[in-house]
């Protein structure tokens, strides 16, 4: 479900103090049905275990397959648009203490990079030459004792050309890709034993 910017906005996320500069893009909630303060990571391999998988929804893979390869056409995606490059990683910006939380998380094959992680708190970024964007993932009480997932997307646009992409791909994203990957994420959730034993076995 997508709320408000203000609901990302009025949390006291570490996120904050080191991108004041990106924009609220998109903010949705996940349910996670029975889960506790204390399962977060478990989502979070959940999710990666998911994306390794393979399991994205089939539009979702169409509309990801569609963008890489026109982002290969126009170059959008070659190394030199991307973190270390175009722009500095977010990571740069960290305390060493906070950017040292990402070095034991495990690898995804997803094209974003760890900033940080924590207990309730965690970030990713992906930069190309359309936009250097976050992705970041929170864990919030629903008042009843459990908790449900959270991601926010920060962006900074690449000038003109950013923002009119970003204009242009906002009704996939918010009609398409985010419905069918709220699908998926919750299914996770729900499959979660399954997908982790199956990542271990790997």
């Amino acid at each position: 479900m997508r709320i408000p910017a203000t609901a990302h906005l009025a949390q006291p996320w570490r996120i904050h103090e080191f991108a004041p500069d990106f924009r609220v893009e998109d903010v949705w909630t996940f349910r996670t049905p029975g889960a506790g303060p204390d399962d977060f990571p478990v989502m979070l391999a959940a999710l990666r275990t998911a994306y390794d998988a393979g399991g994205q929804p089939a539009v979702v893979r169409f509309m990801l397959a569609l963008r890489w390869k026109i982002g290969a056409l126009f170059g959008w995606d070659a190394p030199r648009t991307g973190l270390g490059h175009r722009v500095a990683s977010l990571r740069d910006r960290l305390p060493r203490e906070l950017a040292q939380t990402a070095d034991g998380v495990p690898p995804c094959t997803d094209p974003f990079t760890e900033v940080y992680f924590l207990d309730r708190e965690a970030a990713r970024e992906l930069a190309n030459k359309t936009v250097h964007t976050i992705m970041h993932l929170s864990w919030l009480p629903n008042g009843d004792g459990t908790y449900h997932l959270r991601c926010t997307a920060l962006v900074k646009p690449n000038g003109l050309f950013g923002r009119l992409y970003m204009a242009a791909i906002a009704p996939f994203r918010h009609l398409i890709v985010y419905p069918a990957l709220t699908r998926q994420w919750e299914r996770a959730w729900r499959d979660r034993a399954r997908l982790l034993s199956w990542g271990e076995a790997r």
